[in-house]
């Protein structure tokens, strides 16, 4: 009989994963618990839960979600596998240092190869869908897997809102992470060939004087905008909001008077940072980053060429990638499946499913 007992904290909503309406529990710490939070919402008795264990020293235990007959059994003996082939002497990371143990070798491709989430509801309705779940002890996020590109745009809000509501939700999330990659190499490319500007778009040229390369600027506040982020997670809560208020008004209004950087570029990386919280996967905002940083580069030394180029290598690494299972990471796309590559764009009611 295990009579382990931890300490462990209550039950909340997760501070990452809010939704404006659903259900508000969230994983904790505690593997048991956890794994009680998925099995209130799916009472199927196909239902299985693994306990496994992985570190020689923490004995960490592991848990391995899913339906038996849905789940992928390739995929699912190929976990197990690879989880008692683990010899390492704890897993100090929890989720990601299970992660990098299971699958190798793939860490210059930044889009994720997983999903992190620590809503229940969202893990009880993949497992559904035929995904499979891992928890490890002492992390409140539950990786999904096999992951697409598609299943990282996916949020809780798009099924808890009308099918209208969902639908607008998914394509403004799309069209704003596609905004975000490629608005400011855009903006670099016709600072650079004012030429290129058509006449609708006159009163975005730049008329006063650049003291600093448009290019360096782009860089400058792409890195400013990382140091605020962590200067927000490290200050403490009461301080976080006026603090965020001084960093936004204080130093973008003198940065700008004093010519370090001109009006637009001020405008566009800003627009550019708030569309990186449009989505919430933080991996999936990095890839983003990293991509459109290549873009701007490229954009400076090759001009049209570049941009032309960078949208290819961009395109290429979303195509090029695959999941854990080794499918296509652009399913159902490729290979195309047209009901089901409507409905991750156009929600539709669970009786038309």
């Amino acid at each position: 009989i295990d009579v382990r007992n931890y300490p462990a904290r209550n039950v909340q909503e997760p501070e990452k994963y809010k939704v404006l309406r659903g259900s508000r529990d969230g994983f904790v710490e505690t593997l048991l618990m956890n794994t009680a939070l998925i099995r209130r919402r799916i009472r199927n008795p196909e239902y299985m839960c693994e306990i496994v264990r992985a570190g020689k020293s923490s004995r960490t235990d592991i848990a391995i979600c899913y339906i038996n007959g849905r789940a992928d059994k390739k995929l699912l003996n190929y976990i197990k596998e690879q989880i008692q082939k683990i010899e390492i002497d704890a897993l100090p990371m929890n989720q990601e240092s299970l992660s990098e143990c299971i699958h190798k070798g793939h860490w210059f491709n930044p889009f994720p190869k997983f999903r992190y989430t620590e809503r229940p509801d969202t893990v009880a309705a993949e497992i559904l869908e035929g995904q499979i779940c891992i928890l490890v002890d002492n992390s409140p996020a539950a990786m999904l897997l096999p992951t697409t590109i598609f299943d990282v745009i996916e949020e809780a809000d798009d099924y808890y809102f009308p099918p209208i509501t969902g639908t607008y939700l998914r394509l403004a999330r799309a069209s704003i992470t596609v905004l975000s990659l490629l608005l400011t190499p855009l903006f670099l490319l016709y600072a650079n060939n004012p030429g290129m500007i058509p006449d609708w778009l006159s009163f975005t040229r730049i008329t006063e004087p650049q003291n600093v390369p448009i290019f360096w600027q782009l860089l400058i506040l792409e890195l400013a905008i990382d140091g605020l982020k962590l200067a927000a997670i490290n200050t403490p809560s009461t301080l976080n909001t006026p603090l965020s208020l001084i960093a936004a008004i204080v130093i973008g209004e003198f940065a700008v008077n004093t010519g370090w950087f001109n009006e637009q570029t001020m405008l566009y990386m800003a627009v550019v940072a708030i569309a990186n919280f449009t989505h919430e996967n933080y991996e999936l905002a990095y890839s983003i980053k990293f991509l459109r940083l290549i873009l701007l580069v490229l954009t400076e030394l090759f001009h049209f060429t570049g941009f032309i180029v960078g949208i290819f290598v961009a395109i290429a690494a979303i195509v090029c990638n695959r999941t854990i299972a080794r499918t296509s990471y652009i399913y159902p796309l490729y290979p195309f499946y047209f009901k089901k590559f409507m409905q991750r764009f156009f929600r539709v009611s669970i009786k038309n499913k």
